[in-house]
């Protein structure tokens, strides 16, 4: 990966970054590994048309780390997804010396990447992962990046079937803890693919607290 540039973004190539790629690889199917590796990519070159300055090797881990949360390794039950890549990926930079607010802008970007707009008014790295996701997943800000990178990053990370690929990942990812999937995007998914899914509903909650009034 030494010197790496696709579509005009250098990856970056430090020890971290280089580990940060291979417990990815390690531990996500290629499907992961190359969605993961486009929004690094998209969120850098979304980054550049913005003018925004942003630390790569912070941007990258968040993007490789971002779904890890949908995978065998890292996946609990207990918590939302994102929460399970962004703890992965705070552990992972403490390890490797970075501490603080450094690691937990990345565990924000991780953890706020399917909310929209607060992320996208946040840190530049937290901006970028949410960024990155939304061209690649849901297509948001497809004509802000030219043709030709969009090829380009596609040509090195492939995404082929990858709408109806990545929504089965996501499905199964959740669908053994759906109770996180309240009020968030992830409810959508189940909704459409898991039989007898039943949405949870803010005002039923409210109406039936414990609260007498």
């Amino acid at each position: 990966m030494t010197n790496e540039t696709i579509a005009g973004v250098r990856v970056p190539d430090s020890t971290l970054a280089r580990e940060a790629t291979e417990l990815v690889r390690e531990a996500a199917s290629p499907l992961l590994f190359d969605h993961s590796r486009r929004v690094f990519l998209f969120g850098a070159l979304r980054g550049a048309e913005q003018g925004l300055e942003f630390d790569p090797e912070l941007l990258y881990v968040g993007a490789m780390f971002h779904d890890l949360g949908l995978t065998g390794r890292f996946a609990r039950t207990d918590q939302r997804f994102e929460i399970d890549g962004a703890d992965e990926a705070r552990r992972f930079l403490v390890a490797h010396g970075i501490a603080g607010e450094p690691a937990e802008r990345v565990w924000t970007a991780i953890a706020l990447h399917t909310t929209p707009e607060i992320p996208l008014r946040m840190a530049p790295e937290i901006a970028l992962v949410t960024r990155g996701v939304e061209l690649d997943v849901l297509g948001i800000g497809y004509h802000a990046v030219p043709a030709a990178r969009r090829e380009a990053v596609v040509a090195a990370h492939p995404r082929p079937d990858f709408k109806n690929r990545i929504l089965a990942a996501f499905t199964e990812g959740v669908r053994d803890r759906p109770e996180t999937t309240f009020g968030n995007v992830k409810a959508d998914v189940l909704a459409h693919f898991v039989p007898g899914f039943e949405r949870g509903d803010f005002v039923e909650v409210i109406k039936g607290s414990d609260w007498a009034e």
